[in-house]
């Protein structure tokens, strides 16, 4: 059963209040090359991205988020770090959401500064504690990065915007270390009823970083944790947009869209399992309806292990069999993929 956390509105998309979780990325193009951050974001979009954040470092940058609110639907955030006054600009430049930490941004009037301007154009603020930039004083007091280090120094940076009666809050305590992360939003999730966004960062290229990021998001999301979530890849952020909807997929969340499954093989098998699979997917991509297809390897136990499956294919001597919801239709031979990909139509037509 998922946390009931507060409803927190990120322009037209809502986290937290039992609403989906939601998938978002970072946009990764240097910051001067607005055309690249808008044809960027456009294509994350196209891929199902739900919010998308872009760093904004000094006043001379806001532009980029008008830029961006005028080629994209989906929420924007800008990532400010130190410099309220960039926080103002964009606020007046109509981001969708602020991802700052109070307490580096100078003296309490500043903060105020920030919640007001937040508050009037019903802005909300991420607070976004990480390992790597904890306070001194904190990691002094701990020794090192542990989970109730970053729980403190999470509630301290809300305790400083609900000083302002700020309350519109989205909280994220991200590390490197997978359990650190995992015990970190437990204890989090504890302490107060804000919306969390969840991930692992630093996490790595695309291979480790989706294990770690699967690990840590996927364990969290089975205990009713988290309400908006990124997968950071060092890679393209299309990647992380994917890895984020499988990955909840996996959780046992809805989304929209064909799943497809496969064997891992054996000896048995007489079709490229792995080719094949990999070919559907590509095709199916774009196709909305949940469907689940499954490609398998052998009539031995193909049809028995896909029984969830609404259609999918066993692998005969040249030739597959083909399946609809657990019964055996008939052989398919010369292209399977065209064969199959044309029967999934049909089905998605129904």
């Amino acid at each position: 059963m998922r946390k009931n956390t507060r409803a927190v509105r990120i322009g037209g998309v809502t986290v937290g209040g039992g609403n989906p979780v939601a998938v978002q990325s970072m946009l990764n193009v240097p910051i001067h090359d607005i055309a690249g951050n808008v044809a960027q974001a456009k294509r994350l979009e196209a891929e199902g991205c739900q919010i998308v954040r872009v760093t904004v470092p000094s006043v001379a940058d806001v532009p980029v988020v008008e830029a961006l609110k005028n080629a994209v639907k989906m929420p924007v955030v800008a990532d400010i770090h130190f410099d309220y006054k960039v926080a103002l600009a964009c606020a007046e430049a109509g981001v969708d959401k602020i991802r700052i930490n109070p307490g580096n941004i100078g003296d309490d009037a500043h903060v105020g500064e920030v919640a007001s301007a937040c508050r009037a154009r019903g802005i909300p603020i991420r607070i976004g504690v990480n390992g790597g930039s904890l306070e001194k004083e904190i990691l002094a007091k701990y020794g090192k990065v542990t989970p109730e280090a970053l729980v403190e120094s999470a509630m301290y940076h809300v305790s400083l915007l609900e000083r302002h009666d700020f309350n519109d809050i989205v909280i994220s305590i991200k590390s490197s270390n997978v359990p650190v992360v995992v015990e970190a939003y437990r204890q989090l999730s504890l302490r107060c009823d804000y919306p969390l966004h969840v991930g692992v960062t630093e996490a790595g290229t695309y291979r480790m970083g989706l294990i770690k990021s699967a690990m840590g998001i996927g364990t969290l999301l089975l205990e009713g944790i988290g309400d908006t979530i990124r997968v950071s890849l060092t890679d393209e952020p299309e990647k992380e947009v994917r890895a984020g909807f499988d990955i909840l997929r996996a959780a046992g969340h809805f989304v929209p869209g064909p799943e497809v499954v496969s064997c891992p093989t054996c000896g048995r098998t007489n079709i490229n399992v792995a080719q094949i699979a990999s070919e559907v997917e590509e095709r199916l991509r774009g196709c909305n309806k949940p469907i689940k297809v499954a490609v398998m390897g052998c009539v031995v136990n193909g049809p028995g292990e896909a029984r969830g499956a609404d259609i999918g294919i066993a692998g005969g001597k040249d030739c597959a069999m083909l399946f609809v919801r657990g019964q055996q239709v008939r052989m398919l031979r010369g292209n399977i993929v065209d064969e199959l990909c044309e029967e999934i139509e049909r089905l998605v037509l129904e």
